[in-house]
C-alpha cells in the first residue's frame, strides 16, 4: 500500500522507522543511478558510523530521607559526629550517545575512480548542531565545495539544523540542494511542501555528459511500500516532532481523515 502523502511522509521521521528508511533509500538511489549511468560511471554507497545523542528531558529531584551517624576518624580523642547520606540530593541525567549509521552515495568515473558527485542524505546526527557528527559533516562539506566534485544534499528531515546557505530560500519542510562545481557559489534549491510531489533531480556528471535524472518521489514511494510502513505507522496519532504549522495540521487532518475513520 502506498503512502497517503504525495511526497515525503512526515510519519517516516519517527526514529524507529527513519533508520530503516534511510539505509534503504541510499540503496535505491545507488541502484537507480547505476542502471542509467553505464558504462562510464559507478555509484557506490559510503557508510560510516557516527554517534547520535539520545534526547532526554526528564530530571527528578529527591529529598534525602536516611542518614548515618559515625564517629570522626580525624579526631579519635574527641567525641564528634558527622552525617553521611545514603540517598542522593538529586537525580539528573548524562548525555547518552549511540552508534548510528550515516549513508551517502558517491558517483565516480570508471576510468580512474575520480569523485564526480557526492550525494549526502542528511541524518538526524549530522543535523544536530554542536554534535561531533554535525561538525564533521560541516568540515566534509567544506572540503567538497573546495574540490572539483558536485555536491547534492537531500534533506528529508524537518527537525535539526540545515546546512548553511548564504541567501534565504522559501520556507519548507524538505529541501534538496545541488551545487555544481562549475557554477559555485550559486546553488540550485528545491523546496518542497507536505502537499507537493518531490522533484526529479538532475544529478550532474562530467561534461559533456548529460545529467542523470533521479526521480526522488518514485524512489521514496518504492521504499515506503517495500518497508511496509503502512503496517507500522499509526496515522491516528500526530506526526513526530517538530510540530506542524496550523496550515499543515489542517492539510494532514483532511488527508488522513479516511484512514482514521476506518482505523
Amino acid at each position: 500500500m502506498p503512502s497517503p502523502f504525495p511526497g515525503m511522509d512526515p510519519y517516516i521521521e519517527s526514529p524507529n522507522i527513519f533508520s530503516d528508511f534511510y539505509g534503504t533509500l541510499a540503496t535505491e538511489i545507488r541502484n537507480a543511478l547505476n542502471r542509467m549511468m553505464q558504462p562510464h560511471y559507478v555509484a557506490k554507497i559510503i557508510q560510516r558510523v557516527e554517534y547520535e545523542m539520545i534526547e532526554i528531558e526528564e530530571t527528578r529531584v529527591n529529598v534525602p530521607d536516611v542518614s548515618i551517624w559515625e564517629e570522626s576518624r580525624l579526631a579519635p580523642t574527641v567525641a564528634t559526629t558527622m552525617t553521611l547520606t545514603t540517598t542522593p540530593t538529586a537525580e539528573s541525567v548524562v548525555a547518552i550517545e549511540y552508534p548510528a549509521r550515516v549513508f551517502s552515495v558517491e558517483i565516480r568515473d570508471v576510468e580512474n575512480l575520480r569523485l564526480v558527485t557526492h550525494i549526502e542524505i542528511l541524518s538526524p546526527s549530522n543535523k544536530r548542531a554542536g554534535s561531533d557528527s554535525f561538525e564533521k559533516y560541516v568540515s566534509k562539506r567544506r572540503d567538497i565545495l573546495r574540490s572539483s566534485a558536485h555536491l547534492v544534499e537531500i534533506d528529508l528531515l524537518r527537525r535539526g539544523t540545515r546546512p548553511r546557505l548564504e541567501r534565504p530560500v522559501p520556507v519548507a519542510p524538505y529541501y534538496v540542494t545541488i551545487s555544481r562545481s562549475n557554477k559555485r557559489p550559486r546553488v540550485a534549491v528545491w523546496s518542497t511542501q507536505l502537499h507537493e510531489h518531490l522533484p526529479v533531480l538532475p544529478i550532474p556528471l562530467l561534461d559533456p555528459d548529460p545529467d542523470a535524472p533521479l526521480d526522488l518521489g518514485t524512489l521514496i514511494q518504492s521504499v515506503y511500500e517495500s518497508g511496509r510502513y503502512t503496517m507500522q505507522i499509526d496515522y491516528r496519532a500526530p506526526p513526530p516532532s517538530p510540530k506542524l504549522s496550523p496550515q499543515e495540521i489542517e492539510y494532514v487532518d483532511s488527508l488522513l481523515k479516511p484512514l482514521r475513520k476506518h482505523a
